[in-house]
């Protein structure tokens, strides 16, 4: 089966008011974080998205931007944590049983939480005598042993149901959005439109996974871009949007309701998506190892968690290569900018000039197509020196700063389509 082919039209780069370095529910309006490139795919095989993201892009909808880490006030680093190397602490050990033990037991020791969120008083029912066994965590076995699904004879309290499923939006999905942004995050902007092109819209063509070995019927069958929905006694109480792609399962958003925030579900939706790239590997996925989790950004505290995961690795922002976290930290302490491969570029406050724009060898460019025409479900394609738009000066700069954003190979693996102003 052939790759689908991925369609991209630049945008002019722009900067955005920064919400990292800004108080909770507010955006600086006097910094900026900065775009070093911008596009609207109509569509991209999940391989090449993969590829995108290893250099620093990330899809929000179906718009795509990369960073310029340089000039802007909170640089964000590609993160990947080696699903198959993690080794759960013991913090991340007892959030798991302790759902755990609500979901099968609804005992907590500070009060089981109702269905209406109020506090109840409870006794453990687990035996505490000398003669139990040690359980032994195993993080797979462990994010689905309160699942509905998983449990043999046993009869639980609550009804816990993990269901992963396409990108699609449901009236029950947006109305979680808006309690969660409301409850969370003190927004009330919200409109169905804009959950769609936020969290349901995608680029990503579904593509067959080639598992090497017999697939559990909760795994994905397709990459592409989904929906994890947490289901407790029915209600939807949680959700996950990610894609899953040739290397890795990729968070793209979390979101839960008010009332179980005691449980950490946002930290336990990283370690199901953890469990999700293991499991897919051990299934022979080809080249499943990682969770991407989006953008590290050290010189934001709230961003640092995700550093609590580990190994995790940056991306070096000028060779795309992956560092361990650790010994990146020195350098994120010191600089406001950091290249790991080269510590001499290295900045101590945000450049003021943008990357000059990249000049591309002719052969390379001769080997780049835009398309030419579009008749019914035909595309004709010519190398993007012939278009219209490489002719005007300001429209040609914005085409290579998308080209070098991708870098040559990739370059060479999508599609340019003009439909929008460049000029």
């Amino acid at each position: 089966m052939s790759e689908p082919l991925s369609i991209i039209s630049p945008l002019r780069p722009h900067n955005s008011t920064c919400g990292y370095c800004s108080p909770p529910g507010e955006r600086s309006a006097t910094k900026s974080n900065y775009h070093a490139a911008e596009c609207m795919p109509m569509q991209l095989s999940c391989s090449v998205y993969q590829d995108m993201i290893d250099r620093g892009w990330r899809r929000s909808g179906v718009y795509c931007y990369k960073p310029d880490l340089r000039r802007s006030c909170c640089p964000q680093y590609t993160i990947k944590l080696d699903a198959l190397a993690f080794k759960p602490s013991k913090s991340q050990r007892k959030l798991v049983n302790r759902w755990n033990r609500f979901v099968i037991h609804g005992d907590q020791k500070d009060g089981d939480v109702s269905m209406d969120g109020t506090e109840e008083s409870s006794k453990s029912t687990q035996s505490k005598g000398k003669g139990r066994a040690e359980h032994v965590f195993d993080l797979v076995n462990d994010m689905h042993a309160a699942e509905a699904s998983f449990l043999n004879d046993q009869a639980p309290v609550h009804k816990f149901e993990v269901i992963l499923e396409p990108s699609s939006y449901t009236e029950e999905k947006f109305a979680l959005y808006c309690s969660y942004q409301h409850d969370i995050h003190h927004d009330d902007d919200k409109s169905v439109s804009g959950f769609k092109r936020f969290l349901v819209n995608t680029p990503l063509i579904p593509e067959p996974i080639g598992y090497a070995s017999e697939r559990s019927k909760h795994l994905p069958v397709n990459y592409g871009s989904y929906h994890q929905l947490y289901r407790l006694d029915g209600k939807l109480v949680a959700m996950g949007v990610i894609d899953i792609l040739p290397k890795c399962v990729s968070s793209v958003y979390f979101m839960y309701k008010k009332k179980w925030e005691k449980f950490s579900l946002g930290k336990l939706s990283a370690l199901r998506e953890t469990a999700l790239a293991r499991e897919m590997h051990e299934a022979g996925a080809p080249g499943m190892q990682y969770l991407y989790m989006g953008f590290y950004i050290h010189s934001c505290q709230k961003m640092r968690y995700k550093g609590d995961y580990a190994p995790s690795y940056l991306a070096d922002p000028e060779e795309f290569t992956w560092f361990p976290l650790e010994k990146c930290r020195p350098l994120l302490d010191k600089y406001h900018y950091a290249s790991f491969a080269h510590p001499e570029h290295s900045l101590t406050e945000p450049a003021s000039e943008p990357t000059p724009t990249p000049e591309f060898p002719e052969d390379v460019l001769a080997h780049t197509l835009s398309v030419a025409g579009l008749k019914g479900r035909t595309i004709s394609v010519a190398p993007v020196t012939d278009a219209d738009e490489w002719a005007d000066e300001t429209a040609q700069q914005t085409i290579l700063i998308t080209l070098g954003a991708l870098g040559e190979k990739l370059a060479q693996k999508v599609i340019l389509h003009f439909a929008y102003d460049l000029s």
